[in-house]
Formats: structure tokens, C-alpha cells, sequence
């Protein structure tokens, strides 16, 4: 099981930057983004949930003793508004594999 079980990264064009909400996300500010090789991509990283099936709770006021009944809805919760199925989303394991790639990564001979 990964360390980062339940954490997402998304890989944005990096025309969207100005459209992130660092308060959704574990960057802390457009310098904080780390871009492709050739500048036209980014990522965020979040934190997820995920619900495997509908779960109701049902809580009762020690004030009226009446019950009442709340509905999680199976689902993934806390993906930022920047979110968007447009834009590949990956685990932890999968983008470790894509930022050792050319295209993340310069070969190290480029490197000085």
C-alpha cells in the first residue's frame, strides 16, 4: 500500500495557474509548481476521500431526543475546484513514473 494512499496529483496546462486556490491544495503558490521541460505543464497535488458506498448516520439531540439522519453519498470528496476530468489525474505511484520522463525530467547531460 502506498505511503500516499489517498493522495492525487493533477496535471494542469500552465495557462490554468492563476485559476488555483492554494488554500484546496498542498502547493503553496504558483512558484511553488514545478513545470514540465518545456513549460506548458504543472501539477497539484490533494488530498482525497474516498466513500466505497452510501453511508447514513443518524444523531440524536440530548436536548429534543429527535433523530436526525445524514447521507454521505459514495463518492470522491476533496478534489480541488480546479479539478477536472479534462485533465489526467494521478496516484502516487503512476506520477513518479511520469515525472522521471523526458518531459518532466531533462537527461542529465543537459544539466549544468
Amino acid at each position: 500500500m502506498s505511503t500516499f494512499a489517498n493522495r492525487r496529483w493533477l496535471i494542469i496546462p500552465t495557462t490554468l495557474t492563476q485559476s488555483i486556490d492554494f488554500n484546496q491544495i498542498l502547493e503553496s503558490s504558483p512558484q511553488s509548481l514545478r513545470l514540465s521541460v518545456d513549460g506548458t505543464k504543472t501539477f497539484i497535488k490533494y488530498e482525497i476521500n474516498e466513500v466505497l458506498e452510501d453511508q447514513t448516520y443518524t444523531v440524536v439531540n440530548p436536548e429534543t431526543g429527535e433523530e436526525t439522519s445524514n447521507t454521505t453519498l459514495a463518492g470522491v470528496y476533496g478534489r480541488p475546484q480546479i479539478y477536472s476530468q479534462e485533465y489526467p489525474e494521478y496516484a502516487h505511484e503512476e506520477i513518479l513514473a511520469l515525472l522521471a520522463t523526458e518531459e518532466w525530467t531533462k537527461p542529465m547531460e543537459e544539466i549544468k
